[in-house]
């Protein structure tokens, strides 16, 4: 499963998880199994082997959170917050003039040249989630389409067709 800040846990779930393992170690200094620690945390037996041995080799701050995994993102706050209003300018505003859309290429294209950074197309697609973006799927119509002939075939013709 993905989230969001690409962690998984916030970082009050993170510190709630650091609690339980910490109540762990308590026992594990007190002498109780790592299998009857693992059924009074109600975690997997695995989790617990792991964190005893961790405790064994570097004590409670070996079970200190690591905080988020993964990298950290390379725009800060300020260049997010600008990122967001250039894409608020829309495409033919930074030179992309065929279509009026935004596509993850043309967005890591956007942030290559205004910021000088390259992001993949997951990592654009992380970027444009935190900024509150979700992937639109264009209506694709007719160039001909005429919406007064359309208008007037739903008034008239639409209701003779289900007497």
């Amino acid at each position: 499963m993905r989230y969001p800040d690409s962690g998984g846990l916030t970082a009050p779930a993170r510190a709630k998880r650091e609690q339980v393992r910490r109540q762990a170690a308590d026992w594990f200094e007190h002498g109780v199994p790592a299998a009857e620690v693992a059924r009074r945390l109600r975690v997997s037996a695995t989790a617990a082997y792991g964190w005893q041995q961790r405790w064994r080799q570097g004590g409670v701050a070996a079970l200190a959170s690591r905080g988020a995994p993964g990298s950290r993102c390379r725009l800060n706050e300020e260049r997010l917050q600008k990122l967001g209003l250039a894409l608020d300018e829309g495409p033919a505003v930074h030179g992309f003039t065929e279509n009026q859309r935004w596509t993850l290429a043309r967005v890591a294209d956007l942030i290559a040249r205004q910021f000088g950074i390259r992001y993949t197309p997951r990592g654009t697609a992380n970027i444009m989630y935190r900024l509150c973006w979700s992937v639109q799927v264009p209506k694709h119509r007719a160039v001909e389409r005429d919406e007064a002939s359309i208008a007037t075939w739903r008034k008239e013709t639409w209701p003779a067709g289900k007497r």
